[in-house]
């Protein structure tokens, strides 16, 4: 293989810092070798958010080395500060064991199981942080760690700076986090940590406590945090999270999702969230910029869902939007009937549809003209929606913009 694996790592524009470039560039092209990602298990399933981290665990696999996805059962218990204003909802341990199940699932189809050498090692970190004897962790790994410097890491002082509280518990996080790399390379020879930036400075006292410890050298390597060129986090929409699960957000959502990338991230994200190579992406990097939202959609879609997926929620969306017809694989609600007999409000079926979260947004929406039903817009906040507006009495089409539709059914 010609490239090496930061090589490409950087024209994907995956690359924000590392601990040792050269040195680290230098091995990976010597030897296969082991590096891991840790996911916290706060939700049912990753959004697209984590998907740049996904993409890099691919990537270690394309240059013959092993992933370990780290899923973190114990520091999830705990909570990370970083880039949180405020202390995590606690789960209970039956809720943490489902979401690690579920998130399991995602990993499995965005990674390679086939081949032994690079096929990805799991592992839960509470295996080893549920077993931890306090004093003796404090003895043997709290002495490696000052207050000083703990107080200088963005995740603890950007909280401090704000005057928002810290709990004790978080401040912990971080000596977690570097125990659990240390954990890894003595019983995985894991050498490797990537996060997001947000991450460096947990990465890097993960880097210190191996060399203290045992003298041996590790490294860190962190990706940027990605935002929307309109400035938008990545993975959040005004109706909710972007969803790496098709109990949580359909195929045809997932589609539309890429499909409305803003014209400025286009390329950026093609690069970053398709398989396609990088001497096509130049090839094809200015034809119209339609047909390439198309591209991305289909491909970043058929690595989730497949391929049939892909295809048919463009299908979809050509018929909805040409035709303004409606197409076979558009998001489906159900309701009962008894709902619709004295009819429901306008307002509570867009919430309902999950098209929009509150009531304020409904309306806000409304006074710009978003919402329509059968295509047609509704600026009725009282409108009350009754069994006439079901099509053949059994559904109608809601509509937000002219990009997200929900068909709403009668059971």
């Amino acid at each position: 293989m010609d490239k090496s694996f930061l090589t490409e790592f950087k024209q994907r524009e995956y690359y924000n810092q590392c601990t040792d470039f050269d040195r680290l560039n230098e091995l990976m092209s010597a030897k296969s070798i082991r590096a891991y990602i840790g996911f916290d298990c706060t939700a049912k399933s990753l959004h697209v958010g984590s998907l740049l981290q996904i993409m890099c665990l691919r990537m270690l696999q394309k240059y013959g080395h092993q992933p370990i996805v780290l899923l973190g059962g114990g520091t999830t218990r705990i909570g990370d500060p970083s880039g949180k204003e405020e202390t995590r909802k606690m789960l209970s341990d039956k809720e943490i064991e489902s979401n690690i199940k579920n998130i399991q699932k995602v990993f499995n189809i965005f990674l390679k199981t086939n081949n032994t050498k690079t096929k990805p090692i799991f592992v839960n970190n509470y295996k080893w942080l549920g077993k931890l004897n306090y004093i003796k962790f404090l003895r043997q790994i709290g002495k490696h760690f000052t207050i000083n410097k703990m107080l200088s890491f963005d995740s603890v002082k950007l909280r401090l700076d704000r005057e928002q509280s810290l709990s004790y518990m978080e401040f912990n996080y971080m000596i977690l986090q570097a125990y659990d790399f240390l954990e890894l390379n003595k019983n995985k020879n894991c050498l490797m940590q990537i996060g997001g930036s947000d991450q460096w400075g947990n990465i890097v006292n993960g880097v210190d406590l191996i060399k203290r410890y045992s003298s041996k050298q590790s490294f860190g390597l962190t990706t940027p945090l990605i935002t929307l060129a309109s400035g938008a986090k990545m993975g959040k929409t005004e109706s909710g999270a972007v969803w790496l699960d098709k109990s949580l957000l359909s195929p045809y959502d997932y589609w539309q999702f890429w499909r409305n990338t803003d014209d400025r991230d286009v390329i950026r994200f093609l690069k970053m969230f398709t398989d396609l190579t990088l001497k096509k992406i130049d090839e094809i990097k200015n034809k119209n910029i339609n047909e390439l939202k198309i591209l991305l959609a289909n491909e970043a879609t058929a690595m989730l869902h497949g391929k049939p997926a892909a295809k048919k929620a463009g299908l979809t969306a050509k018929k909805t939007f040409e035709s303004g017809s409606i197409g076979e694989d558009l998001p489906t609600i159900k309701i009962n009937r008894r709902e619709i007999e004295n009819g429901i409000n306008i307002i509570e079926l867009v919430i309902k549809s999950n098209l929009l979260t509150s009531k304020s947004e409904v309306r806000r929406t409304m006074k710009n003209r978003g919402i329509k039903v059968n295509n047609e817009i509704i600026e009725d906040q009282n409108l009350q929606i009754l069994l006439n507006d079901f099509k053949n009495q059994n559904f109608l089409k809601l509509s937000l913009g002219k990009k997200k539709h929900v068909i709403v059914k009668i059971t």
